[in-house]
């Protein structure tokens, strides 16, 4: 395997500050029992890099003020990227920040073979940040995961980890992990078992799958392809998998949020997808299912523009609903909130006092000239 290099949460320097970085994107959001935000997503360099690193923020008023970095993950090895990172808060009111690292000398090259899942745990995210207890971080597995993990009906915490067939590596003993995997963990994250994967072999890209536990207990996942999404189920916790197969959701190859609401409804938020130009990334929108994702009704539009992607989302303790997601990378940098409801979501259009679109989260400015 990789060198799993002891990589640190430490604070901002120069190079970590707003206003000194360039690309950046790829956000996740999670919201704690206090009602704090949280925002993580990785920028450094001018694109994806050796230079990456992932930052974290925070909000103590529902979106509209933003403070940070406050943390920052730069691996210290000259060819090591930090990426792909994922907020979740577990029952217990824990802040689980997971992200990816990747080691590779070869130009133009973001992925050795084997990458590896870190994670460092917060224990008291709702605390003064002079305060914070955070655990050691550790590297939990190899692959990647850049979406929440998803609590089984029996408190297995199934995390969504991609182990890709990407770029010039390609080690025998990873074959029989490719794919959109399922680690588990059954004691709250002190140990983790690969369980299986859902393949897809023609049109697969990079996963970011997501998992979603049905009523009768068997869990589905969305995956990521060149064609749009794809699903696949497994009857018996997550080791066998059916043959994937399109889904009924389109999408222009790009990552999409799924999650079962309070409500017990299913949301999604995802890019509409235009006849015209089915691979852009236009048109964020939300949509709610009543009838476990056979059919999605009550379009939002999030974001009309072009170059918005990446959602990914929470819900605040009144049902709110928090979704973060990407705009313009490399022009812009904008990592933006959307701040809605159900009810929202229903009529198609704002009708909630307290809902607001675009709220900026944090904007780099794009590449410098």
């Amino acid at each position: 395997m990789s060198n799993p290099l002891s990589s640190q949460l430490t604070v901002p320097r120069a190079k970590h500050a707003d206003g000194a970085r360039t690309f950046q994107g790829i956000p996740s959001l999670a919201v704690t029992p206090g009602g704090r935000i949280w925002v993580t997503f990785y920028s450094g360099g001018e694109t994806e890099c050796k230079e990456n690193f992932v930052l974290l923020y925070k909000s103590d008023d529902r979106g509209e003020s933003w403070q940070g970095p406050l943390y920052v993950v730069d691996p210290p090895a000259e060819y090591t990227r930090a990426y792909d990172a994922a907020l979740w808060c577990d029952p217990a009111g824990h802040l689980h920040w997971y992200w990816a690292e990747s080691t590779t000398t070869l130009e133009n090259c973001i992925f050795d073979g084997y990458a590896g899942v870190w994670h460092a745990e917060l224990s008291n995210p709702d605390d003064p940040w002079n305060n914070f207890q955070w655990s050691r971080p550790r590297r939990i597995a190899n692959g990647v995961m850049l979406n929440k993990p998803t609590i089984l009906h029996d408190g297995v915490w199934a995390l969504p980890v991609a182990f890709w067939k990407f770029g010039p590596y390609n080690f025998p003993e990873m074959q029989p992990y490719i794919g959109a995997g399922l680690i588990a963990t059954a004691d709250g994250g002190e140990n983790y078992e690969f369980r299986g994967r859902a393949r897809v072999i023609s049109g697969n890209i990079f996963d970011e799958h997501m998992f979603i536990e049905l009523s009768n207990h068997d869990i589905r996942v969305y995956i990521r392809t060149e064609y749009g999404f794809a699903e696949s189920e497994s009857t018996d916790g997550g080791y066998n998998w059916s043959a994937p197969r399109p889904s009924v959701i389109p999408g222009p190859n790009s990552r999409l949020f799924i999650r079962r609401l309070r409500s017990g409804r299913l949301l999604l938020v995802a890019n509409r997808v235009s006849p015209e130009n089915p691979k852009e990334r236009r048109a964020l929108c939300a949509w709610l299912s009543d009838d476990e994702g056979k059919s999605w009704h009550g379009e939002l539009l999030l974001d009309e523009r072009v170059a918005v992607s990446y959602p990914d989302g929470d819900e605040l303790a009144d049902g709110m609903i928090c979704v973060v997601y990407d705009w313009e990378r490399y022009r812009e940098g904008d990592i933006l909130m959307a701040r809605f409801t159900e009810a929202d979501v229903e009529a198609g259009r704002i009708v909630s006092p307290d809902s607001k679109l675009r709220m900026l989260v944090n904007h780099s400015g794009g590449l410098k000239k």
